[in-house]
């Protein structure tokens, strides 16, 4: 039987759930025998694969560049995983929404800035008027809250999907747990 493909995105967020992730520990010896990770912050891969089977994505969608992302991975994954509170609500991502983008820009760039200041004309993505969680742009087929979610959790969701079922999430991690 061929292995499955897996892979694992980071949009805006703190990279917590690709730290619990990791927390899995020798666990993730039991996932590497069943599914191959083809792209992930945690691997060398440069450009998102087609055909993933699961794919965990973590943190909100608040720029072009994000957008950008999370649309061509709904479109190259089978199951599409919203893994963690910023993914789920847009979270702390989502602070800045009562700004414009313009006041988030001055703030970062020139205000809190002592060499330089300035915004940048490139290499910055640009944002989008608010952050917002991924199933507001894409179909999400589970969500996994939590800040993070454990790497119990996470652990039973990917083996849960990788064997073909439906994980029972509610029973396993709420919001902010």
């Amino acid at each position: 039987m061929a292995k499955k493909r897996m892979a694992t995105v980071w949009l805006d967020g703190c990279s917590g759930c690709h730290m619990s992730f990791l927390d899995i520990d020798e666990r993730l010896l039991t996932l590497a025998e069943i599914a191959d990770l083809v792209y992930s912050p945690l691997v060398d891969a440069k450009v998102f694969p087609e055909n993933v089977d699961v794919t965990l994505v973590e943190g909100a969608v608040s720029s072009e560049e994000d957008l950008h992302k999370i649309q061509m991975v709904r479109e190259r994954t089978t199951v599409l995983v919203s893994l963690g509170d910023c993914a789920v609500t847009a979270n702390v991502p989502g602070m800045r929404n009562p700004f414009s983008t313009k006041a988030v820009y001055e703030r970062a760039y020139r205000e809190n800035v002592t060499l330089n200041p300035g915004v940048p004309n490139e290499g910055v993505p640009r944002l989008l008027p608010q952050a917002r969680p991924i199933h507001e742009f894409v179909t999400v087929d589970v969500f996994v809250p939590g800040c993070p979610p454990s790497a119990d959790t996470i652990f039973y969701v990917v083996s849960e999907l990788l064997a073909g079922r439906t994980p029972q999430v509610g029973s396993h991690t709420r919001f902010g747990a």
